[in-house]
């Protein structure tokens, strides 16, 4: 019975640190994801929850020593100390976290497959940009849309996604209201 009560209590406490972790980081950067979002057209909602994702709410070895968020690969080798090894790799080492924002807004806007999508897709479908962008080979995985999605909707980001309709609906209810 203390074993169980044990594992619970850990099970627990990873997930409410995992949960502040994620909180933290979307406090950190959601300006940033909103930014971007107005440069290229991609919910804001999708921008966070791809850094998330990919960076481990910036707790991956890339982000950590990299500042790279989004898992962008370059074309040469970068190297760094990790736990007093040296470490060779084809990811993109950036200046800080907003480069890496940076380099995903101009991605998404300057190559043909990622920036078709935003004459197709508004900035709050956030469901289709998802899809669009798995689609369009950012990511091998076929869950990879399902998990940033995940990330959307357990963390509510689609609110930073300024939908239209919300605006609308406000400017009407108080033009109607004179």
């Amino acid at each position: 019975m203390k074993k169980i009560l044990l594992l619970a209590l850990l099970f627990v406490s990873v997930d409410a640190w995992a949960q502040n972790a994620s909180q933290s980081y979307i406090e950190k950067f959601k300006d940033q994801a909103i930014r971007v979002m107005h440069q290229t057209g991609v919910p804001a909602s999708i921008v966070l929850a791809i850094a998330m994702h990919e960076s481990a709410n910036g707790n991956s070895a890339l982000a950590k020593n990299l500042n790279n968020q989004f898992g962008m690969k370059g074309y040469g080798l970068v190297f760094y100390k990790r736990r007093k090894k040296t470490v060779s790799t084809s990811y993109k080492k950036y200046d800080s976290p907003e480069e890496s924002f940076d380099d995903f807004a101009r991605i998404m806007t300057e190559k043909t497959k990622f920036s078709a999508l935003a004459d197709k897709l508004t900035h709050y479908d956030y469901l289709g940009w998802a899809h669009g962008i798995q689609k369009a080979g950012y990511a091998s995985s076929r869950k990879w849309a399902a998990q940033v999605l995940n990330l959307v909707t357990k963390y509510q980001l689609n609110t930073l996604d300024e939908n239209p309709d919300n605006t609308q609906s406000g400017a009407l209810v108080a033009a109607g209201a004179n």
